[in-house]
């Protein structure tokens, strides 16, 4: 009752999202870019492919890798072409060749200025307009666009089929003369949609993207106004967050308690079976830095790794899958196994808790080997009729693995949190202090079990832009959403058990930060789908709330530098907090990659316009990993710790490699971004702006000089990030050998915090 007030915020900003969010996409599902029945030859009448081949097409390019290859609409990798923009540009210059050719100019490039402003106005009049027949569910296409997509259909299967070097396409990715036409298709259409008006409408079905001067398609008056009152609505979302923040009454910081809470409470069998958790994280972890290594050096060498023809056997499509498959892995097995950890300490240990604990470690172990395995078989075309779909790769970056290892990692998330509710349920019937705590603990673990279920709610031939929604609902949402609210209050729970917040001050504060997040984030999802067949009303609702999400970051590492602050500044500090500080920096570094990942480096590309021209590029990355590794990974990394830290109560530990690892990911981390990704990032968005999306992506930028060396500037970040990810490594094995520890505490003084914690 004392908190009613925060509860009825947090529940009205969490129904009134996602009424918006879930309007979009009942929007969505009524205007989705059609998928023609028939594509017809205007000039014969004859049929060139149906909406069957487009279907299978997308499959085709889902089962050797999809996102994974290049990307489609701006969402994928960054070494091979956005297709859906290539295509675009090749049929474009394609058409006015040939028509320059007519007027006896060898090529359109040689034509005088006058002569290419016409041709452009007469393409640009030629593929604009809306030519999709709703009665009779076809697309008449003139003689020009059907023998531009016959030669860029030849292009495309030579490429597959020979393989390219410059996209780190290995020969024989794709070999089927049947498949990679039905591919070629699923290319067309992706270009169909985002060079054609929307019915009655002068904006195309991708909001004009990508840009292409060729054919007029350039940002739209309203990608402009919705990002300039985006940064608007930024400055007065971050004045009133500063003003609120003001406003609060300051609290004199609580004396910890002499002994150690946690050492108070002796552990239980369950709690000691997390161990193994995070040992598979540190190996997890390790196996997607050295994928990662793997797959920027692809970008240079094509097949090669330092001379090596890993590509052979390693493609890139399989290597970009498993890194940034393990990512979500190591990540949220993290979180599992500290959630997993908690649970007993905050409750009880009911019966057969261990053993639920050891079977949800067997499933994930089956599930990560099942799905990285799979996916090989996918990529590598091993796996005929409809399994690659369900037991190989999906195609959608982030959510790659199979459909069945999707359905059976959602039965595990549920298994978790049966574990976790069972333990819990006793202290959440308590009416303490801590209970409002523990409620928002408990909330944000089944929204985790239950938001992945998104990724299940399309099929494997659903409309891509169906698809992109739901992907997001995942992607953003289940990762970026309700991972943080669930970090957010095991955090505060922690830091009250240590006695470093009171209650009364952590629950509202928490409380409040969760309704200020989910205010933007679970609408600001619509960011990611501002060129992907959605109504033009997602991009004025994305641009708007995602710059909410931005603000709360802005003040996000101020309590910690203050608790921090309070414990160093606290007279006679007990020693047993000390025991902590690596866990407690890995937070404070989560703080200030909050900030500048997801909120300087995220707002750098989510307004529309900035969007429009980088979306693709490789400022995505400088955002993804510093936000997905420097936030969550970090958060992944400190919890861990944290558990660990608990777990080995009794051991002294070397601290000095915990410290060297601490140093080595966050300056590893700053020096990969900086002097490799931000500046190609950059080079490549005044490409975009100059000359169109397709440059930005092309071989001809990506293999020139200055970017291969801007790319080989990269090696010194990534050698210290690894160093930092082998310590890490190396010291979490060490609690289990004994390397990392010297001795452990006298008996007498675990004897004395058991003794205070029944006292207590």
């Amino acid at each position: 009752m004392r908190y009613r007030k925060h509860w009825i915020g947090l529940a009205i900003v969490f129904a009134a999202s996602f009424v918006i969010l879930g309007g979009q996409g009942v929007k969505l599902t009524r205007q989705l870019p059609p998928i023609p029945g028939h594509v017809v030859d205007a000039a014969t009448g004859q049929e060139l492919f149906d909406a069957a081949t487009i279907r299978r097409g997308q499959n085709v390019w889902q089962s050797i890798g999809g996102q994974e290859v290049g990307s489609i609409w701006g969402h994928g990798a960054y070494v091979a072409p956005d297709w859906t923009a290539d295509w675009l540009h090749r049929e474009s210059v394609l058409i006015l060749d040939g028509w320059a050719r007519a007027a006896r100019f060898s090529s359109f490039e040689a034509a005088p200025p006058e002569t290419r402003a016409a041709l452009q106005a007469r393409l640009t009049a030629m593929v604009r307009p809306n030519g999709y027949d709703d009665a009779r569910d076809e697309v008449r296409l003139p003689p020009e666009r059907v023998a531009a997509f016959q030669q860029n259909a030849a292009h495309y299967a030579d490429v597959f089929s020979a393989g390219r070097d410059a996209y780190a396409i290995p020969r024989g990715a794709l070999k089927d003369p049947t498949r990679l036409r039905e591919m070629a298709a699923f290319f067309w259409w992706t270009s169909w949609v985002a060079a054609t008006n929307r019915p009655g409408d002068s904006v195309t079905y991708t909001s004009n993207w990508p840009h292409e001067p060729l054919i007029q398609n350039v940002a739209t008056p309203g990608t402009t106004l919705w990002s300039l009152l985006s940064v608007i609505l930024l400055l007065a979302a971050i004045g009133a967050l500063v003003w609120h923040r003001a406003a609060q009454p300051e609290e004199a910081a609580p004396s910890p308690p002499p002994l150690d809470p946690f050492r108070s409470v002796p552990l239980s069998p369950s709690q000691r079976a997390t161990m193994k958790y995070f040992l598979v994280v540190a190996a997890l972890f390790l196996a997607q830095v050295a994928l990662g290594g793997v797959t920027a050096h692809y970008g240079v060498e094509g097949q090669s790794f330092y001379g090596i023809p890993l590509g052979e056997w390693l493609p890139y499509a399989v290597t970009r899958s498993w890194h940034t498959q393990l990512g979500i892995f190591w990540i949220a097995t993290a979180w599992l196994g500290t959630g997993l950890f908690l649970a007993p300490a905050i409750g009880v240990e009911p019966r057969f808790q261990k053993l639920g604990v050891n079977v949800l470690f067997g499933a994930l172990l089956v599930i990560v080997v099942g799905a990285l395995v799979g996916q090989w078989l996918s990529v590598q075309q091993r796996l005929g009729g409809q399994l690659w779909y369900w037991f190989g790769h999906q195609g959608y970056e982030y959510v790659d693995l199979g459909r069945f290892w999707q359905i059976f990692l959602f039965a595990g998330l549920f298994i978790w949190l049966a574990l976790m509710g069972r333990a819990l349920w006793p202290a959440l019937r308590r009416r303490d202090e801590q209970r409002p705590l523990l409620v928002l603990f408990v909330l944000s673990s089944a929204a985790i079990a239950l938001f992945y279920g998104a990724g299940l709610m399309y099929g494997r031939q659903s409309h891509l832009a169906s698809v992109e929604y739901w992907r997001w609902w995942v992607v953003h949402l289940w990762v970026e959403g309700f991972f943080e609210v669930f970090a957010t209050a095991a955090i505060a729970f922690l830091f009250v058990r240590m006695g470093v917040l009171r209650t009364a001050a952590a629950t509202p504060a928490v409380l409040f930060a969760t309704a200020v997040f989910l205010a933007g984030g679970i609408v600001g999802t619509l960011h990611h789908l501002y060129f992907t067949g959605t109504p033009n009303s997602a991009l004025a609702l994305g641009a708007m709330f995602s710059a909410l999400e931005v603000a709360p970051l802005t003040l996000i590492g101020y309590d910690v530098w203050q608790n921090l602050r309070a414990v160093r500044q606290s007279s006679g500090a007990p020693d047993w907090m000390a025991r902590y500080r690596w866990p407690v920096y890995f937070f404070v570094a989560v703080a200030f990659w909050n900030l500048l990942g997801a909120g300087v480096f995220g707002f750098l590309i989510n307004p529309p316009i900035s969007l429009y021209y980088v979306q693709g590029l490789n400022l995505t990355p400088v955002h993804g990993h510093t936000a997905l590794f420097g936030v969550y990974g970090m958060l992944g990394i400190g919890l861990a710790l944290f558990s660990l830290r608990v777990l080995s109560r009794r051991a002294e530990w070397r601290e000095g490699v915990l410290r060297f690892a601490f140093w080595s990911l966050n300056v590893g981390l700053l020096v990969m971004v900086t002097l490799s990704l931000l500046p190609i990032g950059l080079i490549q968005a005044q490409a975009a702006i100059e000359r169109g999306t397709w440059y930005a992506r092309s071989a001809e930028l990506l293999q020139s000089p200055l970017l291969v060396h801007l790319r080989w500037l990269r090696v010194p970040g990534d050698v210290i990030f690894a160093a930092g990810v082998v310590a890490l490594a190396w010291f979490v094995i060490g609690l289990k050998t004994g390397w990392s520890y010297r001795t452990r505490a006298p008996a007498t003084e675990e004897a004395a915090a058991v003794e205070l914690g029944a006292a207590s």
